[in-house]
């Protein structure tokens, strides 16, 4: 399974990109917000520090709109992948940029129906975010569950992209059940690297290595 970093923080890129853990980057308005960066120079930063699909958002919600920004973003960096809004029109938009050559990750994705659509539309990435499930008492895995064996069942070549990670589990739960990619942010990145029983072992063996005669 490839990871993917969700930050609009290019700090938390470089970091991740040096332990040598991330296959590629999202990114969504909301985060870039934070940095009090231009969303435009934010992305250029990224695409110069992961050779990976690096996803930028469209802030359109019609169809020229959102065409127009795709392009817009398509010509920044090779890398780039235009995220769309899983909307009527933007399955228009997804289907032309497909034609074009243009890579799409289609974003709020929270039915298997919705990912079906994308898929046909030929989405490079759709993106269900589970733990906004999560939070309204649904259980967000059992929506992977679901979008693979769909896609399994059809041989799409849309990818799994599992977005809205709150923890560890569901990486664990998001690998066992084959989906293509984990988009993490990156605390949770670094959890995915302790163990409490990592730093006890650790711990002993620096002691008893002092014990050792020089």
């Amino acid at each position: 399974m490839k990871f993917f970093i969700d930050t609009g923080d290019v700090a938390e890129v470089k970091e991740a990109a040096a332990q040598g853990i991330i296959d590629g980057i999202t990114t969504n308005p909301s985060l870039v917000a934070k940095s009090g960066k231009k969303y435009r120079d934010v992305v250029v930063a990224m695409c110069e520090l992961v050779d990976g699909p690096i996803s930028a958002e469209v802030l359109s919600t019609d169809y020229d709109g959102m065409l127009r920004e795709g392009h817009e973003w398509a010509k920044v960096h090779p890398n780039v992948v235009v995220k769309i809004p899983l909307i009527a029109d933007g399955l228009k938009v997804v289907k032309i940029l497909k034609s074009e050559g243009i890579r799409t990750n289609v974003t709020l994705c929270f039915s298997p129906t919705q990912a079906l659509l994308a898929a046909k539309a030929g989405a490079a990435f759709i993106s269900p975010f589970i733990g906004r499930l999560d939070d309204i008492s649904e259980t967000g895995m059992d929506l992977i569950e679901k979008i693979v064996t769909i896609y399994n069942n059809y041989t799409f070549d849309t990818e799994v992209l599992v977005a809205s990670v709150r923890n560890p589990t569901h990486v664990v739960d998001a690998a066992l059940l084959g989906a293509d990619v984990c988009t993490i942010p990156f605390g949770v990145l670094q959890q995915l690297i302790r163990h409490p029983l990592t730093d006890l072992g650790l711990k002993k063996f620096i002691e008893d290595g002092k014990k050792i005669p020089v």
